[in-house]
């Protein structure tokens, strides 16, 4: 069960858009040719979207996701996070906007082995030189939010693969981003560890987040609200789900 709700921070209002693609290009050179990853992307996601980004390997799903979580930046085109324009950022700029308005959910987890659930979730608040009283408290609140407020003190290997990504959303909410960005958060999960992570998302979903998952699993489109599929780089469907 899920416990005190967490609300995100974002000053939009439901139905404002948080993201917005304009005519993005991504390119990168290819020996005497170019390669393109993505070609003329137009996107509106909007507050509380629950969303995902599907496609074969090699579509520019994961380039895709580097562009919206502020981790690349496009060779061409316009990407307005939190109505700034991430193109036009100088690096630090752009680091404390990724760190304020983007959580992000990775497939491998990415914890840090030799910190336990606590110190893993406090860590993106270290940099935003949060007191560390105050650091502590936010971090057990957030574990507590997922339903591990009895892990606090487990290190990465004595927790179970759905506990650790339970630690890796407590690490992503703790921030209050306006986005929570997951890149294929359930692939190393078994299928009854799908089931409750996802149910985890859609619970959230409900609370206001607004939530967007890069993934090539159709069970997890099928959580989503709205799937947006690519192909070669280009979208080439959107549609909303029933």
């Amino acid at each position: 069960m899920l416990a005190q709700k967490l609300s995100p921070t974002s000053t939009f209002n439901t139905g404002k858009d948080i993201i917005q693609l304009r005519n993005i290009v991504k390119s990168y050179p290819c020996g005497d040719e170019t390669f393109y990853a993505l070609k003329d992307i137009n996107l509106d996601i909007k507050k509380n979207d629950y969303v995902a980004i599907v496609g074969p390997s090699g579509s520019g799903k994961s380039t895709l996701m580097n562009l919206l979580g502020c981790l690349d930046t496009p060779c061409s085109g316009e990407y307005l996070l939190a109505n700034k324009a991430i193109e036009q950022l100088p690096e630090t700029e752009l680091a404390q906007l990724r760190n304020k308005s983007v959580g992000f959910i990775f497939q491998s987890f990415n914890l840090l082995p030799r910190a336990t659930a606590l110190a893993n979730v406090m860590q993106p608040l270290v940099y935003r030189f949060i007191p560390h009283k105050q650091r502590l408290a936010m971090a057990t609140e957030a574990l507590e939010r997922v339903g591990l407020k009895d892990k606090t003190q487990h290190l990465p290997n004595q927790l179970s693969g759905g506990q650790r990504q339970r630690v890796a959303i407590a690490r992503a909410l703790v921030t209050q981003p306006d986005i929570l960005l997951g890149d294929e958060p359930t692939g190393n999960l078994d299928s009854q560890t799908t089931q409750e992570v996802m149910n985890l998302f859609d619970q959230l979903h409900n609370e206001g987040h607004t939530i967007v998952l890069i993934t090539h699993e159709q069970e997890i489109a099928d959580h989503c609200q709205r799937v947006i599929r690519l192909v070669d780089g280009e979208i080439h469907s959107d549609i909303r789900n029933h």
